[in-house]
């Protein structure tokens, strides 16, 4: 499950900062305007008599429901010494209840074609599902038993494992991270001990370990009756029936403890609290400052919003123009406002470029607030901030869980679910005078927490005056299961019930599949266009895909396509970059570019009526770059110093080695699309336009956009992208791949400490072009595909070794992977590695009837879903025209699925998955788990270096 932290503001950005809309109210009509469009989102709240808050959003464009029932409790309901227990919680209610079985709720909800999670933040937990419509009655069913008929199903056993699950998400989330106790050290300083905010929504490692069944059961019956909840069906659904449906499985719970309101606990500090930490996994050091402030939907909050935007967002940003343009100490600084609902914290953070001495960046920091006091704020800043945040607002109700994530949490939060009209106009209505008078009151002169995390044995670069934090590091020690005494296994007590809840409901017919129309046409210079019309909401997405990306680098000049696609970004011949920016921004218009293997692609969204103006700025920085000799070097740096950064992530260390492993020296797959430290720092501005020069071509370029648009308005928006781009022959080069391992190898690369050992296990496949490709893919399915894949149910469900595991094949045009992965705690090591290499041989032997029609089921209704939001039917025109499939290629995909028999599932299996002949890559501590790799049955165990070169053992610390 994902854990959600940091806070609302940060987690569901479009569902709290929100556009200005013209509406009356929520359930009022829709209101013209002439220069913006009106949305308005009909809905019906009431409250069943035990209390718990119903709300209703009917949706009829797709046949799909989206149900979410947030509860009032995360982790500011939680007491010192018994942190981590809404995020445990969490996990808990996936596991069973009195009527639904062990691990269940993932399957069941996946064999009805849907997608379910959860999520835990300092002031709420969220769960939620999305099904095709005719699976409503059967969550129903699902979230009433978790909310009303769980406890008794906690058990000791189960319990330890979930416990296990949680200190594994810590390990990977926070201590196998670069600056992964930075949050620990901020708010243990900023709030006062005993605090809501001032431990972590993870909690601490020492009380996760402590918990027992009974604080847990305790902790439910407090906080998860149907009181403290409101439940939110978004989607296509009959009203009446819904009411029913509600009424017969939540009406019967009972009311559990009242809650009482959270009072609002803004702290305040007395003086500046400097500390400094050193990070093992840190290559450059980090400065964090943090100002306390104010509680959420405050006049204030608002204004502290635009404030962060203001002092660090773009070109013109005063923390930009000092700390990036003038001292050239980073790449990209942070400021942002984090009201929640008790409390509220500033923050400014600033990851420094390698070796930089961070008083030098606390002093930037300060000038940039000098000039910040000096210029101001402009009407164009607000104008710029404001048409931004309508565009993130449209984004966020472009699904139904993302209106039922709004509606729920305006409901918890605000007590009504109707807020949003509040919410614009106090968006509305900050001026720059409320953003000069919230940084005078809160920042300027003010007391505050600053950290300084520097790498280990780099205490040179710490802020001066600052004293050691500190922070308590899990001990790496040799496994030592958990021993749980159980009970004789008693049969479950079953809480009464007005009907048979043991009997799942019946699902009618799932929908049928409904492919949308799409439209294709070749310009005259061979540019490749695609579209889908959709009007549900005034957005338009696009794409740009110009073939070739890191396959045409020049291995010895490696990085040049990466550049390209940050260089183009920096103004245009007619633009300063600073100029490009503000255009952009005052569209409300998102633009980025990003370098793959494969390709260089250009991502864009806009509202409706910006579209002809975007497309014009897209056109003109890609036919007119300017080339700015400035901006170069400070993206190599920045480069650079994000290499640097990736050889101290072990998922990133993985990944890289991976590939070098499988593709050998020669080809690019064996490096990464952003170079190495030695050739970024030799390229020039010449290499990058004999790039473009060479190819950037209408030819081998596809242009893709869905949204509110038609065919006619798009060829006109793109017009001069026909008249002005000349074509030129571009000659994609072919690389050879070897393939021809015969043997199973054991890597292993060290990162001394690691709390967790990163695993990718696998070798070259098939390339997506193969007839075999889509069927190896559905052949995976069950074998680690889903959650409810059997390498995930026995790391994770079973062992508790692990957050999650997964497997799956790549692939393009190019032969791709079959990898198995996941990342686990580091005295797991060994056995998970043979977990992995045992269940991948056995997998071969075959799957039962049961395994099979749940892969179908899974991935054939699941495509009720597949066209929900413009992003997904983007990503479907992405791969239609990269691999020239049919418009109804997913029909066919369906009829392989379909017919698949166990015979050729498990022909398939033995086709492709070859446990003997598998790379095995472990990432971790060499000096406890290495030595007992020799002794595991591999054909080879060899030691590699960051770069995947092989060394010897006495180069290891141990």
């Amino acid at each position: 499950m994902k854990k959600m932290k940091l806070n609302p503001m940060v987690l569901f950005l479009p569902l709290v900062m929100f556009a200005f809309i013209s509406c009356d109210t929520l359930t009022g009509k829709e209101k013209d305007s002439a220069d913006q469009e009106g949305l308005s989102i009909d809905f019906e709240k009431y409250e069943l008599e035990n209390g718990l808050n119903v709300v209703l959003h009917q949706d009829k464009s797709d046949p799909i429901v989206s149900v979410a029932i947030q509860y009032g409790v995360g982790s500011n309901r939680e007491k010192k010494g018994r942190t981590g227990f809404a995020h445990l919680f969490e996990h808990m209610l996936f596991q069973e209840s009195e009527n639904v079985g062990q691990d269940q709720f993932f399957k069941k909800i996946q064999d009805a074609g849907g997608t379910l999670n959860g999520g835990t933040w300092q002031d709420g937990t969220i769960y939620y599902e999305v099904v095709p419509k005719n699976a409503l009655e059967m969550v129903m069913w699902l979230e009433s038993d978790r909310m009303g008929y769980l406890i008794n199903t906690v058990t000791e056993s189960a319990f330890a494992n979930q416990q296990e699950v949680v200190q594994n998400e810590k390990r990977q989330r926070v201590d196998n991270n670069p600056y992964g106790h930075t949050n620990w050290v901020l708010d243990k300083n900023l709030y006062p001990d005993g605090h809501p905010y001032s431990w972590q929504v993870i909690g601490e490692l020492e009380d996760l370990q402590n918990a027992t069944v009974e604080d847990v059961k305790e902790f439910y019956d407090k906080y998860y009756g149907p009181n403290n909840a409101t439940l939110v069906l978004a989607g296509d659904f009959d009203k009446a029936e819904a009411k029913k449906m509600i009424e017969k499985y939540f009406g019967e719970i009972k009311k559990r403890q009242e809650v009482a309101p959270l009072e609002v606990q803004t702290v305040t500090l007395d003086e500046t609290k400097r500390l400094y930490h050193e990070d093992n996994f840190a290559t450059a050091p980090q400065l964090n400052m943090v100002w306390p402030t104010v509680e959420h939907y405050t006049e204030d909050a608002y204004a502290l919003d635009f404030l962060g935007k203001i002092l660090s967002d773009g070109k013109k940003a005063p923390l930009y123009k000092v700390l990036v343009e003038e001292k050239k100490v980073t790449s990209k600084p942070y400021a942002f406002n984090s009201s929640e609902q008790i409390a509220g914290k500033f923050r400014i953070l600033v990851t420094a470029n390698a070796g930089v001495d961070l008083d030098s960046v606390e002093a930037g920091i300060n000038e940039a607030f000098a000039l910040f006091e000096k210029e101001g704020v402009t009407e164009k800043d607000i104008e710029r901030i404001k048409a931004g945040l309508e565009t993130d607002f449209y984004n966020g109700v472009s699904s139904v869980l993302g209106k039922s994530f709004q509606l729920a949490q305006y409901d918890v939060f605000a007590g009504d679910p109707g807020f949003i009209e509040k919410d614009i106009a106090n968006i509305k209505k900050v001026t720059k005078d409320d953003v000069m008078r919230v940084y005078k009151k809160y920042i300027q002169d003010k007391p505050y927490v600053m950290t300084s995390f520097v790498p280990k044995g780099q205490t040179e670069l710490i802020a001066e005056n600052s004293e050691k934090a500190e922070v308590v590091e899990e001990e790496i020690t040799e496994n030592v299961e958990t021993e749980v005494t159980e009970t004789e296994q008693e049969e479950i007590k079953k809480t009464p019930s007005s009907f048979d809840r043991s009997v799942q409901p019946e699902m009618g017919t799932t929908p049928s599949l409904n492919i949308p129309d799409s439209w294709t046409v070749e310009l005259d210079n061979g540019l490749e266009v695609y579209g889908i019309e959709q009007t549900e909401i005034p957005l338009v997405n696009f794409s740009i895909v110009l073939e070739g990306g890191h396959l045409l680098d020049d291995l010895n000049k490696n990085g040049v396509a990466n550049l390209m696609s940050d260089i183009l970004m920096e103004g245009t011949a007619n633009k300063t970059p600073e100029e490009l920016e503000e255009a952009i921004d005052l569209l409300g218009a998102n633009i980025s570019m990003y370098t793959t293997n494969e390709s260089i692609v250009v991502r864009g969204n806009t509202l409706k009526r910006n579209f002809d103006e975007t497309m014009a700025l897209v056109q003109e920085m890609l036919l007119q770059p300017r080339w700015d000799e400035k901006e170069l070097e400070r993206i190599k740096t920045s480069t650079i110093n994000n290499i640097k950064r990736n050889q101290a992530n072990p998922d990133r260390i993985a990944n890289q080695v991976y590939n070098k492993v499988l593709y050998g020296e020669g080809h690019p797959f064996a490096y990464p699309t952003l170079g190495t430290e030695e050739s970024v720092a030799a390229i020039t501005m010449q290499d990058l336009k004999d790039y473009y020069n060479s190819y950037f071509s209408p030819s081998v370029t596809r242009f893709h956009v869905v949204g509110d648009v038609s065919k006619e308005a798009t060829l006109a928006a793109i017009e001069g992208l026909e008249e002005n781009w000349e074509a030129k022959e571009v000659n994609i080069p072919e690389f050879e791949i070897p393939n021809e391992r015969d043997k199973a190898s054991l890597y292993f690369v060290d990162v001394p400490n690691a709390k967790q050992s990163v695993i990718n296990i696998g070798y070259i496949a098939l390339p997506r072009t193969s007839e075999d490709f889509f069927p190896a893919e559905v052949m995976n399915y069950k074998l680690g595909g889903s959650f409810s894949g059997n390498v995930n149910l026995i790391l994770r469900e079973e062992k508790g070794y692990t957050y999650g595991a997964r497997s799956g094949f790549s692939g393009s045009k190019i032969p791709g992977t079959f990898t198995a992965s996941s990342s686990v705690r580091t005295n797991t090591t060994g056995e998970s590695v043979g977990i992995f290499r045992d269940e991948i041989a056995k997998y071969k032997e075959g799957i039962s009837e049961e395994d099979l029609e749940f892969t179908k089921n899974a991935m054939i209704k699941s495509n009720a879903r597949r066209f929900e939001t413009q992003y997904s039917l983007l990503g479907m025109l992405q791969e239609m025209s990269a691999y020239d499939l049919d418009p109804k290629y997913i029909e066919k995909e369906e009829e392989i699925i379909g017919a698949m028999t166990l015979e050729q599932h498990k022909e398939l299996a033995n086709k492709y998955l070859d446990e003997s002949k598998m790379a095995y890559l472990v990432v971790g501590d060499a000096a406890t788990q290495f030595e007992q790799f020799k002794k595991m049955g591999f054909d080879e165990v060899k030691l590699l270096n960051k770069q995947g070169e092989e060394i010897e053992l006495e180069d290891v610390k141990m």
